[in-house]
């Protein structure tokens, strides 16, 4: 038979899988749904619901993992039927013959790779991802500094509340110069990792931030 080895390998995984099913009870769905049940407690009335919730995500992956075994034993039972019946190997779509590389990579194919129903990929993307395109065309300037940071990032989910999160005297991001400090020399002056023990001790980073901070100052005392 030109395909008896595929055969000895489907029925090998068939086996397999029944078994594992039979040993693990169906991942204890057999048991029922009742969240009580599943864990193991009398009452879910002491628990705390970071515990529940964990048994909840326990019992979904058991429910994908289980129906994920039987798709794949009902994809065997039916190449085998195919076997059978003498049509395994032919393309169900164009009637061309299966190349035999297809079937040995995935035994169950049922149709050629140009027939297959899963050709196109999903190119769809969260919605947040335009608030983090949107984000970094703001802050991008060319620069090679990291502009973007977690006072940038505050405003942003803060943008996004419909009360107010801010009090008298907060920092929020300046939309003027984009980089939401609370002082404007934070931007380019630094410390050591002891925190700041003298001004003899603090550095400057000669970045757009401090470009900026220094043209400012000259149009000041210009004015001046």
């Amino acid at each position: 038979m030109k395909y008896q080895h595929l055969k000895k390998q489907l029925e090998e995984r068939k086996r397999e899988i029944e078994e594992e099913l039979e040993q693990n009870d169906h991942f204890g769905l057999n048991r029922g749904f009742a969240s009580d049940t599943s864990s193991g407690e009398l009452s879910q009335y002491d628990n705390h619901p970071a515990d529940s919730g964990t048994e909840l995500y326990e019992r979904e992956k058991d429910i994908a993992l289980n129906e994920h075994m039987e798709e794949e034993l009902t994809d065997i039972e039916y190449s085998l039927k195919q076997m059978a019946e003498g049509t395994y190997g032919t393309c169900e779509v164009t009637g061309k013959e299966i190349p035999m590389d297809r079937l040995e990579a995935l035994p169950t194919a049922r149709t050629v790779v140009e027939a297959s129903p899963n050709q196109s990929a999903s190119h769809d993307s969260p919605v947040e991802e335009d608030v983090l395109r949107s984000t970094e065309e703001e802050y991008y300037t060319g620069g090679e500094e990291t502009e973007y940071n977690e006072q940038n990032t505050y405003h942003q989910v803060a943008s996004f509340n419909e009360s107010s999160m801010t009090y008298e005297g907060s920092s929020l991001i300046d939309n003027h110069d984009g980089s939401g400090y609370v002082e404007t020399y934070e931007q380019f002056a630094s410390t050591g990792i002891e925190g700041y023990v003298g001004d003899e001790a603090v550095q400057f980073q000669r970045n757009v931030q401090y470009d900026q901070y220094m043209q400012e100052q000259d149009n000041i005392e210009e004015e001046e």
